[in-house]
């Protein structure tokens, strides 16, 4: 099955979604894996779209007890991606139906992507993943893992190609 192609290296400035995994394995976790996608986003090579739930889910994920994070260094995590983002509204109405995701709090990160333009959602979730191939989605945006995305970046290393998200 089709899935949307993004061309390497990538335009800079190019719209992305970041699911709430993807936001604190940049900036909670530090993940030194995705160094270069962080700084990619820090330097406005990638442009993260988001909308208010999107970031109310952030920064009610940032409190879990299990993450152990002060509220100093919460608020400092948000403040920090919400100076990044770009925010829009939902649109009404909605320019496609999109699958559902089994997961209810992943709906959204799909309909802001369908809703901002984004090129890219970027998640781990397999289940999210998997929807990148229902054509509804491959024909507006991509849906893949961070690392994936990364190895698209402009860089050492990455020579122009042409990849299939999933």
């Amino acid at each position: 099955m089709a899935t949307y192609p993004l061309a390497a290296p990538l335009p800079h400035g190019l719209p992305v979604v970041l699911d709430t995994n993807v936001v604190l394995s940049l900036w909670m976790f530090e993940d030194p894996s995705l160094i270069p996608l962080r700084t990619a986003v820090e330097s406005g090579a990638l442009r993260p779209v988001s909308r208010a739930d999107c970031l109310d889910e952030l920064v009610r994920v940032l409190a879990y007890p299990q993450f152990k994070q002060t509220p100093e260094r919460q608020a400092e995590i948000a403040a920090t991606y919400r100076a990044r983002c770009i925010l829009v509204e939902p649109a009404d109405p909605p320019a496609c139906e999109l699958p559902n995701c089994l997961d209810r709090d992943d709906q959204k990160f799909l309909e802001l992507a369908r809703d901002s333009g984004a090129q890219a959602l970027l998640s781990r979730d397999k289940l999210v993943l998997k929807l990148g191939r229902r054509p509804v989605i491959a024909s507006r945006f991509a849906i893949l893992p961070p690392e994936k995305l990364q190895s698209l970046l402009p860089g050492p290393g990455n020579a122009p190609q042409e990849i299939n998200a999933a």
